[in-house]
């Protein structure tokens, strides 16, 4: 096999593997193609169309551009009223003695508020706004998983959360997402989250998207589930792709 077909099987490789998982570890990609983490980079710097290599991690290319413009304190105070009106009706949901895990975001304090009184639970989270919700309260058994801290989303990540995670059975999982989008499933801003999102669905007996309905027809730079892996999606509109 010459160079250039080399090159371009490899890259469709990348390419398929991406599109099954959202994004992508450089070092796992090298390790399925049996190739170094440099070869990879050249490959996908030299095509600069499909993929894109962020820190450690492989990702999509939407239309030209990679989005990770998503940063915490801008986003706090938008759409308030629907992500309150969202959360309400997640944590309806929530019963005691369940353990529960919270995503990151701007949209799950106000489920962290939401939390029914006396109810006993065990919350699982990484990001800080979350635990400051609850870490005052009694009723709550608060698990932090840590890592590495990304200041731009307020929350952590590393292979010790993962394996944290790992040993934990989670009756429901309420998760965040930036876009929600009928072809191009289910995105957030931050490929570091990707980890964690996949491994808490793998864990959780539910798992509930709680979004509020700006989100509809997005798509962000990393994806990591499709609409059908939920049992429910929670919002203050209906989906207008789902039926």
């Amino acid at each position: 096999m010459s160079r250039i077909s080399a090159h371009n099987a490899r890259l469709d490789a990348l390419a398929g593997l991406v599109q099954e998982t959202g994004v992508l570890r450089l070092r796992d990609a090298a390790s399925r193609l049996g190739v170094s983490e440099i070869t990879i980079r050249r490959d996908i710097a030299a095509d600069g169309e499909r993929l894109s290599c962020l820190g450690g991690y492989i990702i999509p290319v939407q239309d030209g551009t990679v989005s990770s413009d998503y940063v915490l304190e801008q986003e706090k105070d938008s759409h308030a009223t629907a992500k309150a009106r969202a959360c309400r009706q997640a944590a309806v949901m929530i019963e005691p003695y369940d353990t529960v895990f919270i995503d990151c975001g701007t949209t799950m304090p106000h489920l962290a508020r939401q939390i029914p009184a006396n109810a006993h639970v065990t919350v699982i989270c990484y990001s800080l706004n979350v635990a400051e919700e609850l870490a005052s309260r009694n009723d709550v058994r608060l698990i932090m998983l840590g890592g590495v801290y990304h200041p731009e989303a307020a929350s952590f990540s590393g292979d010790e959360g993962i394996e944290v995670l790992k040993r934990i059975n989670i009756n429901k999982a309420f998760l965040s997402a930036g876009g929600v989008d009928e072809q191009h499933g289910v995105t957030c801003s931050h490929f570091h989250e990707v980890p964690i999102k996949q491994m808490v669905m793998q864990r959780s007996m539910q798992k509930h998207l709680v979004v509020d309905s700006s989100k509809f027809s997005k798509v962000r730079a990393a994806r990591y589930a499709s609409i059908g892996d939920f049992n429910s999606i929670v919002s203050d509109q209906p989906l207008p792709f789902v039926k």
